[in-house]
């Protein structure tokens, strides 16, 4: 018995051979113009992590008494596989991760359950814990930074020219988020001399009630006029040091500047 010659075949059934090269080079084609062309392709990641602070607890204190309620909660997910919990003295941080079978246009929803059931179990854990606090962002991957400085600018200068370049790249076809680094709150520090208290007669305490109701927003009523209603308020809130200084301050009958 002759082998079978792929070779003769070919040659002898030459409307099949050219059947089989079309349909090749077509499906070729085909899957040329369906290829990903990304240079960072997206694909979706099925994990995220949840984080929970409890100042003073110890390790066995935070896994037993949020860690565990924390994976009941989440185990009730639909597409649920497994957690990885950690537990640290006064921290602990959490890994979900969904089925692989999970479809990509599931894995949003499971996203949103799960930070709605962390969200449910959160008044029942114990008094000072700091959280849930579900990050399913971590995957994100900057392909470009940038750093601004300028030399003897104030930081909060630097700050609003970085938040107006945010926003413009922000409008760039294929940009999908553009965060802001190392940006600090503003802060103004009062140093108090104890010496100087004593000798005026002032309590450390009254300075604290001091800044704390001039900077406390409350509602000062409204005036129905025939027009819009007019809300009234009051001018108090700390915008600078200057402002800080201004503060008065009431002690033992006397009125006093805090600068």
């Amino acid at each position: 018995m002759s082998r079978f010659n792929l070779s003769a075949f070919a040659v002898r059934e030459r409307a099949i051979t050219l059947f089989f090269i079309i349909a090749i080079i077509m499906a070729g084609g085909f899957a040329f113009l369906k290829l990903g062309r990304g240079e960072d392709p997206k694909f979706t990641v099925k994990t995220l992590t949840v984080t929970a602070v409890w100042p003073g607890a110890t390790a066995k204190e935070m896994q037993e008494q949020v860690g565990d309620r924390l994976e009941k909660r989440l185990q009730e997910l639909e597409f649920y596989d497994r957690t990885e919990t950690s537990a640290y003295p006064g921290m602990l941080t959490m890994k979900l991760y969904l089925k692989d079978s999970t479809p990509p246009k599931e894995v949003p929803g499971e996203f949103y359950q799960a930070r709605k059931k962390l969200s449910d179990e959160k008044i029942h854990l114990p008094q000072g814990v700091i959280g849930p606090i579900v990050n399913d962002e971590f995957s994100d991957v900057y392909f470009a930074m940038y750093a601004l400085s300028a030399k003897g600018l104030p930081h909060r200068q630097l700050v609003l020219a970085a938040e107006a370049l945010r926003q413009r790249l922000s409008r760039i076809d294929g940009v999908e988020k553009v965060s802001l680094l190392g940006e600090q709150d503003a802060k103004i520090y009062v140093e108090i001399s104890y010496k100087r208290l004593s000798t005026l007669g002032v309590k450390a305490t009254d300075l604290f009630d001091a800044l704390g109701t001039q900077n406390d927003m409350t509602p000062s009523g409204f005036v129905d006029t025939a027009g819009p209603r007019v809300y009234l308020r009051l001018d108090g809130t700390i915008n600078g040091v200057e402002a800080v200084k201004a503060i008065p301050v009431a002690s033992g009958g006397k009125l006093l500047k805090i600068g």
